[in-house]
C-alpha cells in the first residue's frame, strides 16, 4: 500500500470511528429492554469501514470501542463493543476474497442472496461474540433460569441478530454512493 493510499484510509478510519462515537451518543432511535439497549445504525460505521479494508474495519471497531469506554460506558458494554473487532476483521477478509460482492457496478450471480447470506453470517458471529460477553457476567447474579434465557438467548443473541442485520442493511443502501466517491477521490488524490 503506497503512502498516500495509507493515510487516505487513516483519514477514513478517523472520519468512520468519529461517526460511530456519536451515533450512540445522540441518536434518537434507541430502544431499550433492560438490560440491553440498541441503537439504530450504531454499526453502520464499523460495516462501511469492514467493506474499505480489514485495516479500516478493525481500525474503526478499537475506536468504537474506546469511545464507549472514555464515555464511560459500563465494562459489559465495553466489551460487548470489542467484539465488534472480531465479525469486522472476518467480514473484511471475506470481502478481500469477494471484493465484487460490495462492487456494484459489476455483475454478481444472485448478488442479493449472497449479501443477505454475507449479512446472516456475520450477524450470527457478531450475536455469538456478544453472548460470550454477557454470559460471565449474567450467570453470577443469581437469575431463575427463565430469566437467563429471556437475558442471553432472546436479548443478547437474537437482538443482536436483529440489530446487526437492520444496521447491515443501512450500511448497504449507503455504500453504493458512498463507494463510488471514495473511488472519485481515490484517483484524484494519486
Amino acid at each position: 500500500m503506497t503512502k498516500s493510499k495509507s493515510l487516505y484510509h487513516l483519514t477514513l478510519a478517523g472520519v468512520l470511528c468519529a461517526i460511530g462515537i456519536i451515533i450512540p451518543m445522540f441518536s434518537p432511535v434507541k430502544i431499550t429492554l433492560d438490560p440491553m439497549s440498541f441503537t439504530l445504525a450504531s454499526h453502520v460505521a464499523i460495516f462501511l469501514a469492514l467493506f474499505i479494508s480489514p485495516s479500516v474495519g478493525v481500525a474503526v471497531s478499537l475506536g468504537t470501542t474506546l469511545g464507549f469506554f472514555l464515555g464511560g460506558f459500563p465494562l459489559p458494554v465495553v466489551l460487548r463493543a470489542l467484539t465488534h473487532v472480531i465479525w469486522a476483521g472476518l467480514g473484511a477478509a471475506y470481502l478481500c476474497q469477494h471484493p465484487a460482492l460490495i462492487d456494484f457496478k459489476q455483475e454478481v450471480p444472485a448478488r442479493g442472496v449472497k449479501l443477505v447470506a454475507f449479512g446472516a453470517a456475520l450477524s450470527v458471529i457478531h450475536a455469538l461474540a456478544e453472548v460470550c460477553v454477557c454470559v460471565p457476567v449474567y450467570f453470577g447474579q443469581g437469575l431463575s433460569g427463565a430469566e437467563l434465557v429471556r437475558i442471553i438467548l432472546l436479548l443478547v443473541f437474537v437482538g443482536s441478530f436483529v440489530h446487526s442485520m437492520v444496521d447491515y442493511a443501512i450500511s448497504l443502501l449507503i455504500w453504493p454512493p458512498a463507494s463510488g466517491t471514495l473511488r472519485k477521490s481515490t484517483k484524484t488524490a494519486y
